[in-house]
């Protein structure tokens, strides 16, 4: 059993204790999925990224406290924020990330932010399940389907900031975006929050692939493919969100809140 270092960075923001936590983990050599699973669910945050270094880049891994996700941009920002902060990964070159959704590229500019390289999820409009219907009290103006995760557009932004939905039943349908275009005099042009209780998370504080859904849904509807985006969960994140053809460019920041090892986990 190899002690391995560990840290926990606020992503999808630049001021500590808001955006969205996650554990990154630092392996030399991989670890058996059972083991992978119990550190996700002995940390307890939304997202536990696994990094084993490999050739061209890094072998990453994200899981929730109860499931491996195939997709996780703000443990996918934290993971090079702590490369690079490290000195394990070295400017100007952009990290190489060989996940389950491909290889992913992320990059820093000389101001320290970073912008991942995602693939966009265009989605099709929908009628709801009732379930749905049931689970989110609000009027909704239009819906899609995104793969695994529906995006819900409700009237404007208080209604998507004031929504108190019914996470029993979010449960058992799977993933839900809600969106709304952000208020004037701010500088968003949408807004969002998302739910994802399948996998163990009530409402995710910031999330990067909800966003590769959100650029997909609001670029023909806004007529243009560079937002500002913003979070409305309790945490709170900003990020930039451009539309590059078939690729999502998320630019956010991060800040390390703790060090330590990992050391027993078997």
């Amino acid at each position: 059993m190899q002690p391995f270092p560990i840290y926990q960075v606020d992503a999808f923001t630049s001021t500590p204790l808001r955006g969205n936590p996650a554990a990154v983990c630092l392996l030399t050599t991989p670890l058996p999925d059972i083991t992978l699973q119990a550190i996700a669910a002995e940390n307890n945050l939304a997202e536990t990224a696994f990094l084993v270094p490999q050739a061209h880049g890094y072998h990453l891994r994200w899981f929730t406290p109860t499931a491996e996700v195939p997709l996780c941009g703000h443990a996918t920002l934290a993971s090079a924020h702590v490369l690079w902060e490290t000195g394990r990964a070295a400017l100007p070159d952009a990290i190489h990330f060989h996940t389950l959704s491909g290889t992913l590229l992320a990059s820093r500019d000389a101001d320290g932010a970073i912008t991942l390289d995602f693939p966009v999820s265009p989605g099709k409009a929908v009628e709801l399940p009732s379930a749905i219907q049931q689970a989110i009290p609000a009027r909704i103006v239009h819906a899609s389907s995104h793969g695994d995760r529906y995006v819900l557009e409700l009237e404007n932004a208080e209604a998507v900031e004031t929504l108190q939905p019914d996470f029993t039943v979010i449960k058992a349908t799977g993933g839900v975006v809600i969106t709304a275009r952000g208020k004037t005099g701010t500088p968003y042009d949408f807004i969002s929050r998302f739910f994802a209780s399948h996998i163990g998370i009530d409402e995710d504080p910031v999330t990067g692939s909800a966003h590769c859904c959100l650029a997909a849904y609001w670029a023909p509807l806004l007529g243009k493919k560079d937002f500002r985006a913003y979070q409305a969960s309790a945490r709170g994140g900003e990020m930039r969100v451009q539309l590059v053809g078939d690729r999502v460019l998320m630019t956010g920041n991060a800040v390390t809140v703790l060090k330590g090892e990992f050391v027993r986990y078997e």
